[in-house]
């Protein structure tokens, strides 16, 4: 691919999936701009990727808070130029029964996942349009295809990422953007290892055993599938849910 130097932005890139799609991106030549919540996690994706020989700034927001993202996209354009690249991975997934789940739990998880991703998109959209090239990925997940029980707001929240792809997607085609969303299961990532912890999820090995490729998935397979569709080679893929999930789903 020829990323050029252009500007990629990853959301929830201090841990995790968001921390593999920023490094991936830097190694494939794009500027990476960091944004979390968790100042000093961001802080340490940007200087490993920095240390690596790539280019990284991080900046802390909450995607929730709308003032915040456009701070941090004002900052970005002045730091690293305009933004080519929006990659929306930032999410909270927690579990709680349907009878169970207050509004506010429901309100606050639509905020960060779908609100969050509207946020980011809609502040950095003029530079894509204005450019007449850009790529958008949402980062969706599995539980929005078959459900997830005891995640009745995440799966909404994630569901909605992936209408919200398709409406962009026909929308701003002639303008040159794409808009995807990757649809990930059962990935090994820190968040994930603490509930495993707790005995809130099954363990890796007996997980492995329901997926067809006999593994869990890792940040970097994610990252594959981001770097391949914000490529030039993807120019006429959009609209599109690309599932990375190791065979273990259908859709």
């Amino acid at each position: 691919m020829t990323a050029g130097g252009r500007v990629a932005v990853v959301t929830g890139g201090g841990a995790g999936i968001g921390r593999a799609i920023a490094e991936r991106l830097a190694d494939d030549g794009f500027k990476v701009a960091v944004i979390d919540i968790d100042a000093a996690a961001t802080d340490d994706t940007a200087s490993s990727i920095g240390k690596a020989g790539g280019t990284a700034r991080a900046y802390r927001a909450d995607v929730s808070d709308r003032g915040q993202v456009d701070s941090a996209l004002a900052a970005i354009r002045t730091d690293l130029g305009p933004v080519a690249v929006v990659v929306a991975n930032a999410a909270i997934a927690r579990q709680q029964p349907f009878l169970d789940m207050t509004a506010e739990q429901w309100d606050r998880t639509l905020a960060i996942n779908l609100t969050g991703t509207f946020n980011v998109v809609q502040s950095a959209l003029s530079d894509l349009v204005g450019a007449g090239w850009g790529r958008v990925v949402l980062i969706s997940s599995s539980s929005a295809q078959r459900g997830a029980p005891r995640m009745a707001h995440y799966a909404a929240s994630k569901g909605g990422q992936m209408g919200l792809a398709k409406a962009l997607a026909v929308e701003f085609a002639k303008a040159g953007v794409t808009v995807n969303t990757v649809a990930p299961s059962s990935i090994d990532t820190p968040s994930v290892r603490k509930k495993r912890e707790t005995g809130a999820i099954p363990s890796a090995e007996e997980m492995a055993k329901f997926i067809p490729v006999g593994r869990t998935g890792t940040g970097e397979d994610i990252a594959a599938a981001v770097s391949y569709l914000v490529s030039d080679e993807a120019s006429y893929v959009t609209g599109q849910t690309v599932s990375v999930n190791g065979g273990s789903f259908i859709g």
